[in-house]
């Protein structure tokens, strides 16, 4: 038997190693989403059992080639396609999702967000078309956008829950289990890990608000907020690291998006794609329910995200709801401010962009005002402040 270590050992052993008294201020590091995380961690106060998923094993999901049919289970599709058979297709454009006839060979999953971001009006019309579609999931709720517009982890999850909120007060609690949650996957591992566990458990808590218990589904694409153009072969190894974490987080479907921004290929999209299958199928993490379960870390980081999160869910709903608050410009003002801090981070190097701001350093050729408006919702790259 080993014998059982404490914290307090653990600490002696550190400060040994680190030759001094407060290992604290030493190894403590700040972070832009206000989450407190330790130099280490020897339990956790509140274990969670395992959070669900509604595929069995994640979806490989490939853009639309002809080449791609015989090998490929599931496509995200901009344009019609006859004759597919025994596939999962994600209905990625509004004209293609009001056009599409749904059979009985393949599943459908519709990938159309109704929320103008713009004016911050919901298109209902729109909605009781996509539900009227024989689609195994009628509407798309997209914070992908957010994401890559520079919002926070935390806002993220309580725009998903303010917009699912507006849903179900315009189409009723059975909305509910006719969802997708479009996630972008950023570059912060395991906080990006932690999020997709923590829209679980607040989406499950919304649910039982209303009576219900419903599991998300999660759609989560690799991010474009930390990509760049110089240097593509780096947005590989940043995509890849964004997959696993959205894997074993348990996102229900994953997509790569080009590593190449600029002069994309039929290579470059397929190798992009292909980054998934030797994930899935040489490190075999697309059939884990929940491979964060049971990490003290990432346990105690996806609750701080899920409380600060829903705390924020609150607020909104207290000034009106989701549409409410961003027709006042609230949404905006917030994404805002979050946005030009992370950018700030990267212009003085706290976040590391290899081949941009470190190895080699290029010249800043924008300023934060030109990249960033606080009336407007817009993605933007950190890169493009040096390209």
């Amino acid at each position: 038997m080993f014998t059982k270590t404490s914290l307090s050992d653990w600490e002696n052993l550190v400060q040994k190693q680190l030759k001094t008294e407060n290992i604290y201020e030493i190894l403590s590091k700040e972070n832009l989403e206000g989450i407190i995380v330790k130099p280490f961690y020897d339990s956790v106060e509140k274990p969670l059992e395992n959070l669900p998923k509604i595929e069995e094993s994640t979806q490989l999901v490939a853009k639309y080639r002809e080449d791609l049919e015989e090998n490929v289970f599931a496509f995200l599709l901009n344009e019609n396609v006859e004759n597919l058979e025994e596939k999962v297709l994600f209905i990625n454009n509004k004209d293609l999702a009001e056009h599409i006839s749904p059979d009985e060979n393949n599943r459908c999953l519709s990938l159309i967000d109704i929320f103008s971001e713009e004016n911050g009006e919901l298109n209902e019309q729109l909605g009781k078309e996509l539900l009227a579609k024989d689609f195994e999931r009628n509407i798309c709720i997209d914070v992908a956008f957010h994401q890559n517009s520079g919002a926070s982890i935390v806002q993220q999850l309580a725009f998903a829950l303010a917009k699912t909120k507006d849903l179900t007060e315009i189409f009723g609690a059975e909305i509910l289990n006719k969802l997708v949650f479009r996630f972008a996957v950023g570059a912060n591992y395991f906080f990006e890990l932690a999020k997709i566990r923590a829209f679980k458990l607040l989406f499950i808590q919304l649910s039982k608000e209303f009576g219900k218990n419903e599991v998300p589904y999660i759609f989560a694409e690799t991010s474009l907020r930390n990509k760049s153009k110089n240097e593509p072969e780096n947005n590989l190894i940043r995509s890849t690291l964004e997959l696993s974490a959205a894997m074993i987080g348990g996102a229900d479907a994953v997509f790569s998006n080009d590593f190449r921004l600029e002069n994309a290929t039929a290579l470059s999209e397929e190798i992009s794609f292909k980054q998934q299958i030797v994930l899935a199928y040489e490190s075999i993490i697309n059939v884990f329910e929940d491979g964060g379960n049971g990490s003290y870390y990432i346990e105690n980081i996806t609750q701080q995200f899920a409380e600060n999160a829903w705390n924020l869910f609150l607020e909104i709903e207290n000034n009106g709801g989701y549409c409410e608050n961003l027709k006042a410009g609230k949404i905006q003002q917030m994404i805002y401010e979050q946005a030009v801090k992370e950018q700030s981070w990267v212009e003085a190097g706290k976040i590391k962009l290899i081949g941009i701001n470190l190895y080699p350093k290029h010249e800043k050729t924008k300023s934060v005002e030109e990249l960033y408006d606080s009336s407007v919702i817009r993605p933007v790259r950190w890169a493009e402040m040096f390209e």
